[in-house]
């Protein structure tokens, strides 16, 4: 069996793609524009520099629950994945203050390793003990959450080296954070890899029509546990950038970060039952989230509504597309 024939059913044609990517935009440039209306000072450069920075986590996080969301799993684990990357690595640079450089490095590799290792349990569970990926990384989010608080004590770790404090905070042309330029390269790598490679399109079979995929060669769970390998690294990746904006390892780092990264997917047109998903839509759907928490800080609105208006976002998302699905099936 071709493995385009597998894909090809549930997939979105172009069209739709591209007339979706255009909605997805014109809802950005409308929130710009009543959001400046409103609040003024949300179209200062400054406001721009503090929101695409923030911007920044969300979308790690998300193009990681893309690869998965596109599988037809889920990972709730995330944000937990990210905070204990932080302070695994944070500990890691406050212990070899004095050697800078060597403690960089090394915290570096420690907090990747960390959200990689957590990534692939939960592949490795999903595979080998059969257990749904709901309640896989739900238990490990509490595992990594916890995990977080005893190494810290509950307590942040200080002594963070300055040179990655300086290249967390750094802004190039005074417009783009550092944190950004690593991102827009990652997502931009991410988005060709799911798009135009044999990875990606056995990622779409699998979320599409798990059992075709399987008569037609493809190795599933070996797949699955790359995927969640891949959605832990990036964690890691945002656990380290984390550490580099704000100069501490936070236990409390990453919390309900995954329900915005979640929110992302379903706003950039991804499925939650599989097959569907981009890069593209994905990053969108994080800006999108990232300017309503920061519009909302502005307007002195509390920040809860944000974590409301978030899951209202998820549940309408799954609605319209099941509402989708019934038609396409008629």
């Amino acid at each position: 069996m071709e493995l385009s024939s597998v894909v090809e059913p549930m997939t979105s044609s172009k069209l739709v793609e591209r007339l979706r990517g255009l909605w997805l935009l014109g809802v950005l440039i409308a929130m710009v524009i009543v959001f400046g209306i409103l609040a003024p000072g949300f179209l200062s450069l400054q406001n721009w520099v503090s929101t695409s920075v923030y911007a920044t986590e969300t979308l790690l996080l998300a193009i990681g629950e893309t690869f998965v969301i596109a599988t037809g799993g889920i990972d709730l684990s995330v944000g937990s994945s990210l905070g204990l990357s932080a302070i695994t690595g944070s500990m890691v640079m406050a212990g070899l203050v004095g050697h800078a450089s060597i403690g960089i490095i090394l915290g570096t590799a420690v907090a990747l390793g960390t959200g990689a290792l957590i990534g692939f349990a939960n592949g490795l569970i999903i595979t080998k003990l059969r257990i749904t990926p709901f309640i896989t990384t739900l238990g490990m989010l509490g595992i990594a959450q916890g995990l977080g608080f005893l190494l810290s004590g509950g307590n942040d770790i200080t002594n963070i080296p300055t040179a990655l404090s300086n290249f967390g905070g750094y802004v190039f042309a005074n417009f783009l954070g550092m944190p950004v330029l690593v991102t827009a390269v990652i997502a931009v790598i991410s988005g060709v890899y799911l798009a135009k490679t044999r990875f990606g399109r056995r990622t779409f079979a699998i979320g599409s029509n798990r059992e075709a995929a399987r008569v037609a060669g493809i190795p599933i769970d070996r797949h699955l546990i790359k995927i969640y390998t891949l959605t832990g690294l990036l964690a890691g990746v945002g656990g380290v950038l984390n550490v580099a904006r704000f100069a501490i390892g936070s236990p409390t780092a990453g919390q309900n970060d995954e329900l915005n990264a979640i929110a992302a997917v379903v706003i950039g047109g991804a499925s939650l039952f599989g097959g569907e998903g981009t890069i593209f839509g994905t990053t969108i759907g994080a800006i999108i989230v990232s300017m309503l928490v920061t519009a909302l800080v502005i307007l002195n609105v509390q920040a809860y509504w944000q974590i409301v208006a978030t899951g209202a976002i998820i549940i309408l998302a799954v609605y319209v597309d099941q509402l989708q699905r019934k038609r396409s099936e008629r």
